[in-house]
């Protein structure tokens, strides 16, 4: 049975999941190294694929045993698969240079057929600005004005008329990104983890995809909880802002189906090693100890393991308020999964428990 605490039922009833995914940090270890890893990445999409996912989604992580760059990695996956959709979650926009960001995407987009959905973080992250370069504002200004700045460039939006001689171009010209992807500013989402940055991904209407990291509980207020709040935050700004039904929303969760004695007490130890350990769980050999550990700061709080046999995981899944109002279940992996635990996990929850959520093989 799952170890994790049975939190209050959800107050309406539980969505369908319409859309089923995974997340993958495309991790390695010193002892195969990076190669190995990116290629077993894109054997992992393949299978997700045969097995009907609709999404698969890429972490992006600098300078450590993860992968630091999606957008060349999933045009690579794009040739080796034909209908799953290809996401990163999430890029944070701080650290990036939002027109550069644009043109990468229009051509990863265009080569991967349209599948490319590129969920992007406004929020304040790591400090890398003795790498990256500091600016004026504080980071999350910053990842805000970025992410502005790049929403109007793979929208098409002029970004520039030159205006003299010297800028590569006949003065009167309009600069816009190119090759540019019509349908690419649609399949944009925020990455969100509290209910301000749910609020802000509502103004700028960007769909949303809800992390297993959260910010802002109250005190005594679950995991869970809070992010059934979130969501509902994010749908009433949308409705009152656009007066339409807000786009469905994706959330990462870690779901684990035992359907052996041996993958129960696997996934029991991973359970206990994300207790105790936080976000330095389940790290691939040679990678950095995190900073943060399980002793996270005031109203800040990971997402809770569901694990168990597949019909006590279903039972846990629609008790969660937080992923009964999920219209898309995507599943976080844990980083030092080898590829066939990977493969195990995928064909588990597909096979054994996403159809008791209400979902339907692609």
């Amino acid at each position: 049975m799952t170890t994790t605490a049975s939190p209050p039922a959800a107050a309406s009833a539980p969505r369908t999941k319409q859309r089923l995914g995974f997340n993958t940090r495309v991790s390695f270890s010193d002892l195969a190294g990076p190669a190995a890893g990116l290629q077993e990445g894109i054997a992992l999409f393949r299978a997700a694929e045969e097995l009907g996912y609709q999404s698969g989604w890429v972490y992006q992580r600098h300078f450590d045993h993860y992968l630091s760059s999606p957008l060349p990695f999933l045009s690579a996956v794009g040739q080796h698969t034909s209908s799953i959709s290809l996401g990163t979650a999430v890029l944070p926009m701080r650290y990036q240079e939002p027109v550069l960001l644009a043109e990468a995407a229009g051509v990863t987009d265009l080569l991967v057929g349209g599948r490319l959905q590129l969920a992007l973080s406004a929020g304040a992250t790591a400090s890398f600005d003795a790498v990256f370069g500091a600016v004026e504002d504080d980071a999350r200004s910053e990842a805000r004005r970025r992410l502005r700045r790049f929403l109007a460039a793979v929208s098409g939006e002029t970004l520039h008329v030159v205006d003299g001689e010297g800028q590569g171009a006949p003065v009167g010209t309009e600069l816009r990104v190119t090759p540019h992807s019509p349908g690419l500013r649609g399949r944009v989402r925020q990455g969100v983890a509290s209910i301000g940055s749910a609020e802000h991904a509502a103004d700028l209407g960007l769909a949303i995809i809800c992390g297993t990291v959260l910010s802002g509980l109250a005190e005594g207020e679950t995991f869970p909880q809070h992010q059934a709040r979130v969501i509902a935050a994010y749908r009433a700004r949308w409705s009152s802002v656009h007066g339409t039904e807000a786009p469905p929303v994706a959330v990462a969760a870690s779901v684990l189906p035992a359907t052996t004695a041996q993958l129960a007490r696997r996934y029991a130890d991973y359970d206990h090693q994300r207790r105790t350990e936080g976000m330095a769980a389940s790290r691939p050999a040679g990678a950095l100890t995190p900073v943060v550990s399980a002793d996270l700061p005031a109203g800040m709080r990971i997402s809770p393991v569901h694990h168990g046999a597949p019909d006590q995981v279903v039972e846990a899944v629609l008790a969660d308020p937080g992923l009964a109002e999920a219209d898309e279940l995507v599943l976080f992996l844990p980083p030092a999964f080898t590829l066939p635990e990977h493969v195990q996990v995928l064909t588990d929850l597909a096979r054994e428990v996403a159809p008791g959520l209400g979902w339907v093989p692609r």
